[in-house]
């Protein structure tokens, strides 16, 4: 019944024969304490530099608005006494935020930049103490590529993206791989991402003070099986101290709905 729980509905779709579309999306995020739940709505615009669908070669820039819900349940914390930080209740907070991002494809190429929560929200990291982190702003760099032989089943993907946060200027890099097999229904799919923070710990090991790095080990796997699509990922922190012993599983359950014929002549399912 604790176990992290996330839906999501999300649908977009290109503005009649323009180079402009829609998106939006809504989601209902619970892990533990925290939950949010959101929408968001999406404006794109894709400006083409190639003169067929061929030689995909395209500059994509987007904009998205949202309102977010956060919310702790704090009702459970002051079981062993009183702390003058904790409100000993449930917080909300209603806020509304921006995301801006940019994509270039190049027929099997992509790279890809955004900035999330631009604008800075209390939320419910304010307190009656005054302690303030308003600063969600998170910077999002990744680029990629998916090489395969022509007329061939199989085809490999490597990228890589990094991460930044600004209130707490951490960083981190995920490098990935992913294969992919054409099937008669469908596709299948997996591969393994690593994850490496550049920022350390200090923690005590019972003979003194050490420090560590956070890393991660994802192994995935899934199928598209006409429009749905199952996953399942796992998650394994290579770490002395760890948030968990046992890692973290993840099931991915969707359905893809009124999906239009792919457009462009490439490995390129977020264009297609």
């Amino acid at each position: 019944d604790d176990a992290p729980s996330l839906q999501t509905l999300s649908v977009n779709s290109r503005l009649g024969e323009s180079s402009s579309g829609l998106g939006a999306i809504v989601y209902n995020d619970k892990n533990g304490y925290h939950s949010q739940v959101g929408a968001y709505l999406t404006y794109a615009h894709h400006i083409m530099f190639s003169r067929n669908p061929i030689d995909l070669n395209m500059l994509s820039f987007g904009l998205s608005a949202g309102m977010i819900q956060y919310k702790l349940d704090e009702t459970e914390f002051l079981a062993e006494g009183f702390d003058p930080l904790i409100a000993g209740i449930e917080q909300s907070a209603t806020n509304l935020n921006i995301d801006f991002g940019f994509s270039y494809h190049f027929i099997d190429f992509y790279a890809h930049a955004a900035v999330k929560n631009i604008l800075e929200n209390d939320g419910i990291n304010f307190n009656e103490q005054g302690l303030s982190y308003n600063n969600l702003r998170t910077y999002l760099f990744s680029a990629g590529n998916v090489f395969s032989k022509f007329g061939s089943e199989w085809s490999y993907e490597p990228s890589l993206m990094y991460m930044y946060r600004d209130a707490t200027e951490e960083s981190s890099i995920d490098v990935n791989m992913k294969v992919y097999k054409e099937m008669e229904f469908g596709k299948l799919w997996g591969g393994l991402s690593y994850r490496r923070s550049f920022d350390g710990a200090q923690y005590l090991d019972g003979s003194g003070v050490s420090s560590q790095k956070l890393q991660y080990f994802t192994p995935f796997i899934g199928v598209d099986y006409n429009n749905f699509v199952f996953a399942y990922t796992y998650s394994y922190q290579a770490n002395s101290v760890v948030f968990n012993n046992g890692g973290f599983h993840q099931i991915t359950l969707g359905f893809n709905f009124n999906c239009t014929r792919e457009k462009y002549q490439c490995n390129c399912p977020a264009v297609n």
